[in-house]
């Protein structure tokens, strides 16, 4: 049977010599029971022959190969997963990113503002979704609105008739009532200022969703909502004010067609009704029906001309005061305050999530004993 000729196995048959319940009893070292083994194999006439394959010591080494071939033959497919978890726990630390040191912290928060600043002009150059929304205001809702003005009830004859027999006073108007003229004109520019106005909110209010989007979108920053809400803040109060100079600058350009009329339009309209038959006539009939909707007429051409001129001098001055500095200077004041900050003031700022920073220690320790496994294995193989 030891000589596996009776029964074939796998791996061969090794022979033991059991401790006697009386060497039990006379507590019998260990190292003296192996002795006595190797004794008994050596004498004995049947073993002899097969002392070297026999025996606890003979056993041990025979087990301990077998399981070294058995480890060695599944170390590649345990190496490939251990490498596997390894890239996973590292691309999971470079999404969550590495602790900022104190010393670099003005340098990390203007290289994290920059990666903001750079997907915000993306936004509105064209790189990502949501500039193509101000030119809608521009192509759309501008001239939508000056469509809307309530002009014809301000130059309905009844009003005409009213704003230009109180112009002048007892004083009949020698030869065109002007300062009815100039009256019905000033009414008429200032319905321009809510276009205006509305106009320079619409576009504020688009780059303030472009802010709060492109912070969303900055990878970088998710990790510090501190400094989320500081560049956030930062660049809402840059738009206050561009919204604040935008909407001065379109309220001078109404105010200034208002102050400064555009004289030679109306110099040849005389000429104009005079060769259509109709000279406009004197005072004797100043309050005639014909002459008041000749005025309207005359004001609601001169008005027309005023509105396609705002409708293209707005876009160009909102563009101009809102989103040219928005794409130049919006961080620039918020950069100023940065470089007053002290050291720990700074760190303030890239204050992290505490759920993230408790999930980047979890993986930094597993990604640790990972590493520390694989070299083991490693150090065992060439050991070996």
């Amino acid at each position: 049977v030891l000589e596996g000729r009776s029964y074939r196995l796998q791996h061969p048959w090794v022979g033991l010599v059991n401790r006697s319940q009386a060497d039990i009893n006379k507590n019998l070292d260990m190292v003296v029971a192996r002795r006595n083994e190797r004794e008994f194999f050596a004498t004995s006439p049947e073993y002899g022959h097969l002392a070297n394959r026999m025996g606890s010591e003979y056993l041990a080494k025979l087990l301990s190969k077998h399981l070294e071939s058995v480890i060695k033959a599944r170390v590649p497919a345990i190496l490939s997963l251990i490498n596997t978890s390894i890239d996973e726990l590292e691309a999971e630390m470079s999404y969550l990113g590495r602790p900022v040191a104190i010393d670099a912290s003005l340098y990390a928060i203007l290289e994290l503002c920059r990666a903001f600043d750079r997907i915000f002009k993306e936004h509105l150059e064209g790189g990502r979704p949501g500039g193509d929304r101000i030119y809608g205001v521009f192509d759309y809702q501008l001239p939508a609105a000056l469509r809307k003005l309530p002009l014809d009830h301000h130059l309905a004859m009844q009003n005409v008739r009213k704003v230009v027999s109180q112009a002048d006073g007892y004083q009949p108007h020698l030869i065109a009532p002007e300062q009815g003229y100039r009256r019905l004109i000033d009414g008429a520019l200032n319905y321009f200022r809510g276009p205006a106005e509305a106009s320079v909110d619409a576009v504020h209010f688009i780059l303030k969703e472009l802010v709060k989007k492109s912070i969303g979108e900055t990878q970088e920053l998710r990790r510090y909502p501190t400094l989320q809400a500081e560049i956030a803040s930062a660049a809402i109060e840059a738009l206050e004010r561009f919204r604040s100079d935008s909407k001065k600058t379109v309220l001078r350009m109404v105010e200034m067609e208002s102050s400064y009329l555009t004289v030679d339009f109306f110099r040849k309209l005389p000429q104009d009704a005079d060769k259509g038959g109709s000279p406009i006539s004197s005072s004797a009939d100043r309050y005639t029906e014909g002459h008041l909707r000749r005025i309207g007429s005359n004001i609601s051409s001169y008005v027309g001309m005023v509105s396609d001129t705002l409708r293209n001098t707005i876009p160009k001055a909102v563009v101009y005061c809102q989103v040219r500095e928005a794409k130049r200077c919006l961080l620039d004041h918020f950069y100023t305050q940065l470089g007053k900050k002290e050291g720990h003031r700074l760190s303030q700022l890239l204050d992290e999530d505490p759920v993230l920073m408790e999930r980047r220690q979890k993986c930094s320790r597993r990604l640790e004993l990972y590493k520390s496994a694989r070299d083991e294995i490693d150090s065992t193989l060439w050991g070996k």
